[in-house]
């Protein structure tokens, strides 16, 4: 039942996600800005940072009494809630304000709801954080590691241990998954790195939208796929948690390595609000609990957008998704698609 509330919020939300970004940006009335990069125009970045400046009005500050936080849905949303309840009841003592956890079943939904006003700081999957950058205004400034740096993870195609299947070329014709339109390992990385292993999306297959890299493991272990590209942290704590068994796997091939899930905060929130909920997130340590989830990260780890977002933005470019409006526009609905097709199917038969 939980599930399919939630699953009927995000329909909702990406039903607005499209519109709402247009209309959202009719009614608003930009700042004038001398460099805007590649920012939506509700934003401006004149210390070319590559991440939306705060208003220069302070009336467009907001200090809201309840912070709302969501985390990338690359599973299950409601899988996260509990896990992230230690840093969230954290968050609420050192912030002095109430903490929600907000389920999202998309990046679409997410990203609206931090355009829009509704979501205050949130960790955004890998490919999705330069949409919220451009066209959210999120500003990230961390992601999860240990005192070594930031933890990253691999793109890493998988098959059935029983499957003949060897390498990237052995899957023309075949059933391969892909995640979601916006998503760097599970759709974009894809479409520059398998060519090069003799693999071409859209050509020698067509991708099939699973969802999610929980969904895509979990494809390819019933037979619904034959090979699904998934995040490699994803897939490690799958396992980790006894959902998935490595055994049951083979992985044919793994990719360089990209950064993990940015955290970010909305570019408006007043600055002294935005200063202290980074500094909430330095100061924190993962209990067991949260490292044990997170393979062995126990903080989180200071990051930029400029720096350590530069070979997923390539990645974008090099895919042919720049991280634009209309770029978005056409992800989104392709992502809304996918989904109405999902709860079709999942939808009970008539008797």
């Amino acid at each position: 039942m939980q599930n399919r509330c939630l699953a009927t919020l995000s329909a909702v939300l990406f039903g607005a996600a499209v519109g709402s970004i247009a209309t959202t940006a009719a009614f608003a009335q930009a700042e004038q800005c001398s460099n805007r990069g590649q920012l939506d125009t509700l934003y401006c970045d004149e210390d070319k940072n590559l991440v939306a400046d705060a208003p220069k009005d302070p009336k467009k500050w907001r200090d809201p009494g309840t912070l709302v936080f969501a985390y990338t849905p690359v599973e299950d949303p409601a899988v996260y809630g509990p896990i992230f309840k230690p840093f969230t009841d954290y968050l609420a003592q050192c912030t002095g304000k109430r903490v929600v956890y907000y389920p999202v079943n998309s990046n679409s939904a997410e990203i609206e709801a931090m355009r829009s006003g509704r979501l205050h700081f949130a960790g955004f999957s890998t490919g999705p954080t330069g949409f919220a950058v451009n066209l959210a205004g999120a500003v990230p400034f961390a992601a999860k590691g240990t005192e070594k740096g930031p933890h990253g993870y691999h793109l890493i195609a998988l098959v059935k241990a029983s499957s003949p299947y060897q390498k990237l070329s052995d899957l023309k014709g075949k059933r391969v998954a892909h995640t979601a339109p916006s998503s760097n390992s599970g759709h974009l990385a894809p479409l520059v790195l398998y060519p090069l292993e003799g693999l071409k999306p859209n050509d020698d297959y067509k991708p099939i939208m699973s969802g999610g890299h929980d969904k895509s493991a979990l494809g390819v272990l019933s037979g619904d796929y034959d090979m699904g590209g998934v995040a490699s942290d994803v897939y490690e704590r799958m396992v980790a948690r006894g959902t998935l068994k490595a055994d049951d796997f083979r992985i044919i091939y793994k990719s360089p390595i990209f950064p993990t899930s940015s955290f970010a905060y909305a570019h408006d929130l007043k600055p002294e609000l935005a200063k202290k909920l980074v500094d909430c997130f330095y100061a924190f340590r993962f209990p067991e609990s949260m490292r044990k989830e997170f393979n062995n990260d126990d903080r989180f780890y200071p990051i930029t957008y400029a720096k350590d977002w530069a070979v997923v933005r390539k990645i974008a470019e090099d895919s042919g998704t720049p991280y634009n409006k209309s770029a978005y526009d056409a992800e989104a609905k392709r992502e809304a698609d996918a989904l109405a097709r999902r709860q079709q199917q999942q939808a009970p038969k008539p008797q």
